[in-house]
């Protein structure tokens, strides 16, 4: 029974985005450490209309994945879970499946054999060559987006993608980006990397999704920014090593402002640490509103409930220039455009919208 739990865990947190989530230390830290000497680390958040403090993917609380909590903990019954999945639909002491949830993880677990073992041997040639090999660390990164597009075809969870002009004229600029978007579903992930295509991206994870199998040897050899939320140092390396990425090494990140999933699609209050990066870097930052991912993904599920197609889309909006504006400002625009893509049962009612789970 331990190891058919740990299995369908390992299953779930392949197919998880690489979320973790780290928060800028509250006490002061010297600024030097990030930006040099003679710069400014502001302790406040961007404003209250953004929410407070940094956090890359995920919050303290939304660490584990939902599903690994169980859908009873989320107040959901049984008629509940078959309204939201069919008839068929059954819980566990995990999460909630149903014939498609139990199709995609299986087909989930079949792709993931061959991409693990291209990404080990990605890892001997950079340990082999002393990492003289591919140091941007793109043959990974493409590897594993290699995984996802077979695995979102092959389930027909491809989302629609609007506006994918948008992003080929950006391209054809050569510049890297800050890629936000809104996060309700552990299919924004997937549904982001549909987005952003066969480039170069990195994403934050927290240090502790380094030991799950397959998923933690995706993040460590493709370089993605990994963080220890217990280290304040770690913290602020972590900002550091973003803009570097986007400045130095012209490489395109990728977050959920907000923090963490909202509970009910609707979209929450930003941090700030998304902007803070583009704002150093002066990178453009490129607002994705994804549309209808927690219908394809209800939480308390441990997998897919129904194929995306049809369903939920991904609509690309123009490039928000953080040169000549505040970070508050940098904020404000790219949530003012990220709203104009989400339709009205998204968008946020009152305060309580903001609160995260």
């Amino acid at each position: 029974m331990k190891s058919g739990k740990f299995v369908i865990a390992t299953l779930l947190l392949i197919n998880a985005p690489f979320a973790g989530g780290f928060v800028l230390p509250k006490n002061e830290v010297p600024s030097h450490l990030v930006f040099g000497p003679g710069s400014v680390l502001p302790q406040s958040s961007i404003s209250d209309k953004h929410g407070s403090s940094f956090q890359a993917t995920s919050s303290p609380s939304s660490d584990v994945p939902e599903t690994l909590k169980g859908s009873a903990k989320n107040g959901k019954s049984l008629e509940e879970l078959r309204l939201e999945g069919g008839r068929l639909s059954f819980n566990t002491p995990i999460g909630a499946l149903n014939l498609f949830a139990i199709y995609y993880g299986l087909v989930s677990l079949f792709l993931a054999i061959p991409w693990f073992a291209a990404l080990k041997t990605c890892q001997f040639a950079y340990w082999i060559t002393g990492g003289r090999f591919d140091k941007k660390r793109r043959v990974p990164v493409f590897l594993s987006h290699v995984w996802g597009v077979a695995l979102m075809r092959l389930t027909r969870s491809y989302p629609e993608i609007e506006n994918l002009e948008i992003l080929e004229k950006f391209y054809a600029e050569g510049k890297p980006a800050m890629f936000v978007a809104n996060h309700c579903s552990w299919m924004d992930i997937p549904f982001l990397g549909a987005a952003v295509g066969w480039r170069n991206y990195k994403l934050v994870s927290k240090k502790e999704l380094g030991i799950v199998p397959v998923l933690g040897t995706s993040i460590k050899v493709g370089g993605h920014i990994m963080v220890d939320r217990t280290d304040r140092r770690s913290q602020v390396r972590t900002l550091k090593q973003g803009i570097n990425y986007l400045k130095k090494d012209g490489i395109h990140l990728c977050t959920f402002p907000e923090g963490t999933r909202s509970r009910t699609g609707r979209l929450m209050a930003f941090k700030n640490g998304a902007f803070k990066m583009a704002h150093k870097a002066g990178a453009p930052v490129i607002p994705l509103s994804i549309v209808n991912s927690h219908k394809v993904m209800p939480i308390g599920w441990m997998f897919a409930i129904k194929p995306s197609y049809r369903t939920a889309k991904v609509v690309v909006q123009e490039p928000v220039e953080s040169v000549g504006r505040t970070e508050e400002e940098l904020a404000e625009a790219v949530r003012t455009s990220m709203l104009s893509g989400l339709p009205d049962d998204q968008r946020p009612v009152n305060k309580s919208e903001r609160m995260a789970d």
